[in-house]
């Protein structure tokens, strides 16, 4: 039987590669997302309807989420694989100095989005033996200035991850938190506002991980034998490693 995978946040980025990497290995996908013609481009290129069904839909709004879910045509309504891969950062501030309302949009987005999709697909994903990847980050685990909440989100998805694993022990499921670090992606810019200057100096001369490298990070998960889970994977370029701890002297 055809398998078929569920992703959020396909319309650039991490989401846009894996939904390739699934598709050039025989899967169907359901690619969601806030932008209609980024989706309808992208079921096309991935071969038409019958292979790609478009969501568009923002993963903050609970009934938008469960209305797109509901819509499902009974060909795309099994549910093998769910990639929580949508997700976002806003600002690179001290916490002091932050916008209220870019903390809140980053945790309805990477927490609630995420939470409110999983709950509504889980008991498919029960009833297929299938399995959940969640996009977490390595700032789950190291802190950075300006990390503030973004940090704290991703921390959530891996402990979240766990604790899905725990209370789906004996169903067969399966739960991934894939950890990238220093990431080239539509992210960066959004994180920024825009700001292209700002992307080309964080990214110049250290060959950073590329979508493609999550993609078939994520899809080596999928792949394995269905007795095999992997709870995290933390995943930098070489290029990126720790730094001393700062001490601040007065």
């Amino acid at each position: 039987m055809q398998k078929t995978a569920l992703i959020t946040g396909a319309t650039a980025g991490f989401g846009d590669a894996i939904a390739r990497r699934f598709v050039s290995e025989g899967w169907k996908v359901i690619v969601t997302g806030r932008r209609q013609d980024r989706l309808d481009a992208l079921v096309q290129a991935l071969g038409g309807p019958q292979i790609a069904h478009p969501l568009c839909f923002d993963i903050r709004d609970e009934a938008a989420t469960k209305a797109a879910v509901e819509s499902l045509p009974a060909s795309f309504a099994r549910i093998d694989a769910l990639i929580n891969n949508a997700g976002l950062a806003r600002g690179t501030a001290p916490a002091q100095q932050c916008d209220l309302d870019d903390w809140k949009a980053m945790i309805d987005t990477n927490i609630t989005g995420l939470v409110t999709m999983t709950r509504l697909l889980l008991d498919r994903l029960i009833e297929t033996r299938g399995l959940v990847v969640n996009l977490a980050s390595i700032a789950a685990h190291w802190p950075y200035p300006g990390g503030n909440v973004y940090g704290g989100t991703k921390a959530f998805v891996r402990q979240f991850s766990l604790g899905l694993r725990s209370d789906l022990s004996g169903k067969g499921v399966r739960v991934t938190s894939i950890e990238p670090g220093l990431s080239e992606s539509e992210f960066t810019l959004v994180r920024t506002g825009g700001d292209q200057a700002a992307y080309d100096k964080l990214y110049a001369g250290a060959d950073p991980l590329q979508p493609e490298d999550i993609a078939e990070t994520v899809y080596w998960v999928a792949a394995l034998p269905a007795h095999i889970n992997i709870n995290a994977i933390e995943i930098m370029p070489v290029s990126q490693s720790w730094g001393p701890l700062n001490v601040h002297r007065g």
